[in-house]
């Protein structure tokens, strides 16, 4: 891979991990429920899962979905189902340490399960490997975008997770947080634009 490319591969990385999405939603709330200590599993599954889910689709799996558009329908259906399920449990979350059951943070399994049902990580999955992955030594180049994107990643999507937990001293108020984790609930359905704005694969 030329510097060029790899350069602009990076800057591509950062913006797609960085912008606001479902994950990313996900950790701004979990750090202001449960701090950046206890959120760090759900910081790793998403970058290690994130990982695996540029593999398969460069070992190819986005194919797959290229030629049965109905199982990648099946997927964003999927997906979308499961982030109402969970904007609703964050729009239910109590205060941190209460008594009222805020739930506990995602885990380092449930974070990397989550990417193979989550929109956004699909699409920036595939245009990395059909945008940014020279097919000359191919397979190798696969694993470089895969580990680049985990090491971007990671660093990228905690800052949201510590923005949340920046905010937490101004969330003591129970009717406060429960105004932020609503709107947090909001965003996150409204991430499910791209969705139902039927976005092409690549």
């Amino acid at each position: 891979m030329s510097p060029e490319l790899l350069l602009a591969f990076v800057l591509f990385a950062f913006v797609t991990s960085v912008t606001p999405g479902p994950n990313n939603m996900m950790l701004l709330a979990s750090g202001v429920n449960f701090g950046v200590r206890r959120s760090v599993p759900h910081m790793l599954g998403i970058s290690l899962g994130f990982m695996l889910l540029v593999i398969a689709v460069g070992l190819g799996l986005g194919q797959l979905f290229v030629s049965f558009p109905a199982l990648y329908s099946a997927l964003r259906y999927l997906g979308a189902a499961y982030l109402l399920y969970l904007a609703w449990k964050i729009a239910r979350s109590g205060a941190p340490d209460s008594g009222q059951a805020a739930g506990k943070p995602f885990s380092f399994l449930q974070a990397a399960a989550f990417q193979w049902v989550n929109p956004k990580a699909w699409v920036m999955a595939i245009g990395a490997i059909t945008t940014y992955t020279p097919q000359e030594n191919f397979f190798l180049n696969v694993l470089l975008i895969a580990g680049l994107f985990a090491l971007v990643n990671c660093p990228s999507v905690s800052l949201w997770t510590m923005a949340g937990s920046l905010l937490r001293r101004w969330l003591e108020n129970p009717r406060v947080l429960r105004l932020f984790n609503v709107s947090m609930a909001l965003l996150l359905v409204a991430s499910l634009y791209p969705i139902l704005a039927d976005l092409p694969l690549s």
